[in-house]
C-alpha cells in the first residue's frame, strides 16, 4: 500500500525504512529538505492515491494540531490519518471529530520501540474505529515485531494513546526501581562489583527485562555512569497518567512516586530539604550545613 509520513526524526525515519523494506511506498515529509521526500503537505497529498492514509510523527500538542489542521484542508472523505506521535488521548477525541466532520478517518497509534525499533520492530497500540484500522492493518504488520505479540487494537479512538501512556507510566517505575537498587548497591562496601551483580540478573530472575539489558549495557559504557549529571526529564506522559489515576480514584504509587523523583532530580539544592534541616534544627538542635559551605 501507498503511506504518506509526516515527520522523520528518530523514530519517524527508521519507521519510514522499516515499512519500506515490507515493500510498500512510503512518501516522506519532514521540515528538513535533507530528510524530506516532497517540498511540503500538499505535494505529499497529491502523490498518494485515494483512498490516502498520512501518519503523523511530529510532536504532540501545538505541532500535531497544525499539521492536522493543514489536512483536513487538503485530504478527501474517505482518507485516514494516522497520529503515531504521543499525543493525550483527549486530543485524539478532538481530533476524530474534527476530520469526521470532513469524512476524514482518524487512528490513534501508541509506539514503542525508540531507537531500536528498526531492528526490533515497534509496538503498537491502536485506537478507532474497525473499517479504518483494517485500511491501515498493513502498515500495523510491517511495523510490529515479528511473532503473535506487539500490536493491539487496544479499543475506540484514544485507546491507543491512552495504553501507550500507561505504558510509559510503568515505564517510569521500573526504571526507578532498576535506580534505586543500583545506588544501594552501589553504596555498600560488600559488594565490589555492581555492574556483574546486575548482570547476574539478566538470566533466570523474576527481574529480568528490556530496561535491565540496558541497564548493563550502560554500565558497560560507564561502569559508575560518572559521565552523566543526574538529571532526567519527563516526556508528559507520566505527568498524564498520574492525572488520570486521579481522576479514575485509581491508586498509583510506585509511578506517582517515580515521577516525582524526577522532579527532584532537577534539584540542585533541594528547597523542601533546607526546610526539613530548619525543623530538625529547631526541635532537636540538630546540625544544619551553611549554604556558603
Amino acid at each position: 500500500m501507498q503511506l504518506g509520513l509526516i515527520g522523520l526524526g528518530k523514530m519517524g525515519g527508521n519507521m519510514r525504512e522499516r515499512i519500506r523494506r515490507a515493500g510498500h511506498t512510503v512518501i516522506g515529509y519532514d521540515r528538513d529538505p535533507g530528510l524530506s521526500d516532497v517540498a511540503d503537505l500538499a505535494e505529499l497529498v497529491g502523490a498518494l492515491e485515494g483512498p490516502r492514509v498520512v501518519w503523523v510523527m511530529v510532536p504532540a500538542g501545538g505541532p500535531t494540531q497544525a499539521v492536522i489542521d493543514e489536512l483536513a484542508g487538503l485530504l478527501s472523505p474517505g482518507d485516514i490519518v494516522v497520529d503515531g506521535g504521543n499525543s493525550r488521548w483527549t486530543d485524539d477525541e478532538k481530533h476524530a471529530e474534527e476530520l469526521a466532520a470532513r469524512g476524514i478517518g482518524f487512528v490513534d497509534a501508541g509506539v514503542s520501540g525508540g531507537v531500536w525499533g528498526l531492528q526490533n520492530g515497534y509496538a503498537l497500540m491502536v485506537g478507532g474505529d474497525p473499517e479504518h484500522i483494517a485500511v491501515v492493518k498493513p502498515v500495523f504488520d510491517a511495523l510490529k515485531p515479528e511473532g503473535d505479540f506487539g500490536y493491539v487494537h487496544a479499543g475506540k479512538v484514544g485507546a491507543g494513546h491512552f495504553a501507550k501512556m500507561v505504558h510509559n507510566g510503568i515505564e517510569y517505575a521500573m526504571m526507578q526501581a532498576y535506580a534505586e537498587g543500583w545506588e544501594l548497591l552501589e553504596a555498600v562496601d560488600s559488594v565490589t562489583d555492581v555492574r556483574e551483580v546486575f548482570r547476574s540478573w539478566q538470566e533466570g530472575t523474576v527481574i529480568r527485562s528490556w530496561l535491565l539489558d540496558l541497564a548493563v549495557n550502560a554500565l558497560d559504557d560507564d561502569e559508575h555512569l560518572e559521565k552523566l549529571r543526574g538529571y532526567a526529564a519527563d516526556s508528559g506522559e507520566g505527568r498524564w497518567t498520574v492525572e488520570a489515576a486521579i481522576d479514575n480514584a485509581v491508586p498509583l504509587p510506585a509511578i506517582t512516586a517515580s515521577l516525582f523523583a524526577r522532579f527532584a532530580s532537577r534539584q540542585d539544592d533541594s528547597p523542601q530539604m533546607k526546610m526539613i534541616a530548619a525543623l530538625r534544627n529547631q526541635f532537636g538542635g540538630h546540625a544544619v550545613e551553611s549554604s556558603q559551605g
